[in-house]
């Protein structure tokens, strides 16, 4: 195989994490590092979390294209279409320069530049739709590509139904009941063995109508010895939940900004989440109920239907965003630790979930760059 694999995409965590799983399966198939290239934004995440790797990393100029009318909007999209332009013109120069042997995209404003390069140059282009519903650059380029892989089934024979890739530290978890009570155990301060866990986590930024309700919600609960509740703002909003955060007497309520999820998820028995397509992955994949609250306005309402899918299996219970209270989460959520429901929906869960997308995804690539 001539040519390194260029795998592209970002702007968020979802993005970055999948990116970061395939390069872990085309390690494990015998690529090196020298073989392999991230490239995504500057304005994402992809610094901060794939920066200090062993992979070469290039940033491109650009930014998501906002969906309104209102001046600002206008204004900033008139920056996003400047920055998605010079972005192309720089991937169109280093994919050249590159002639990679296969571009894997993941989807994301920052996987269109070096995904358009890809077809442009005539070389193997890799679409990883990590969402039930493809987001705008894989519907543009879906003709293009040499494959097309989905997290789920859409019937379309021209793809190949892997999953969604996840990264080996989330796969390694082990859910088990005693390694749940030694995470617990482990954990500072460690967390009482007779009490149920329920972690929320909305994303890197966080989301904020989640956010307030989770807080009210722990003020409600604030004489429950039976809860530890686990609350990951997002780095946005973190000074003002914990400004804002109740005198709990009784229930053990832990505010962070950011978080490793593979620790997390290694000890919660419920998981409160938007349902980007990686969070869905890792929970399906693990085995977690979950109450999911879909971010409205998603592109395509994607994560409706990612939401969908676990809730129609059993795995998950859903609740509008408008709907997301203190009272409906309290509702919910006692509901679903009822111990035979939360033995029902995280078997049901797991029934869906993929541990083998990264692996299935990196031998589809390997494929297409003619390799095998």
């Amino acid at each position: 195989m001539k040519g390194p694999v260029v795998i592209t995409g970002g702007g968020t965590g979802g993005h970055v994490f999948p990116m970061q799983a395939i390069a872990e399966q085309l390690r494990a198939l015998g690529l090196d590092d020298r073989r392999l290239r991230f490239v995504g934004s500057r304005r994402g995440q992809e610094a901060a979390l794939l920066g200090d790797g062993a992979v070469e990393l290039t940033l491109l100029p650009g930014r998501g294209v906002r969906r309104s009318w209102t001046l600002a909007a206008v204004r900033d999209n008139i920056g996003a279409i400047a920055g998605l332009v010079s972005a192309c013109a720089i991937a169109l120069v280093k994919v050249g320069r590159w002639r990679p042997a296969a571009v894997v995209s993941v989807g994301g404003y920052a996987s269109f530049p070096s995904s358009l390069a890809a077809v442009l140059w005539r070389r193997p282009l890799v679409l990883v739709d990590l969402d039930a519903a493809p987001g705008a650059t894989h519907r543009v380029l879906a003709r293009f590509a040499a494959r097309r892989c989905t997290a789920f089934d859409d019937h379309d024979p021209r793809s190949v139904t892997t999953g969604a890739p996840l990264r080996a530290s989330v796969l390694a978890v082990d859910r088990s009941p005693a390694a749940r009570q030694g995470a617990r155990a482990a954990s500072s301060p460690p967390i009482d063995a007779g009490r149920a866990v329920v972690v929320v986590m909305t994303g890197s930024l966080g989301s904020r109508r989640v956010n307030l309700a989770v807080s009210a919600l722990a003020r409600r609960w604030e004489r429950r010895r039976d809860r530890t509740l686990i609350h990951v703002t997002g780095r946005r909003d973190y000074d003002e939940v914990w400004s804002q955060r109740p005198a709990t007497s009784e229930l053990d309520y832990r505010i962070i900004d950011f978080a490793d999820m593979s620790d997390l998820w290694a000890l919660c028995d419920v998981a409160l989440c938007r349902s980007g397509a990686t969070t869905v992955a890792e929970l399906t994949a693990l085995g977690i109920a979950s109450v999911l609250v879909p971010l409205p306005g998603a592109p395509g309402d994607h994560q409706s239907v990612n939401a969908s899918v676990v809730a129609a299996a059993g795995g998950a219970r859903v609740i509008e965003d408008g709907a997301c209270s203190a009272e409906r989460l309290a509702v919910v959520l006692d509901e679903v630790l009822a111990p035979a429901t939360l033995t029902a929906m995280s078997a049901a869960a797991a029934s869906i979930g993929r541990r083998d997308a990264a692996a299935a995804i990196a031998k589809v690539v390997l494929d297409a760059a003619g390799s095998r």
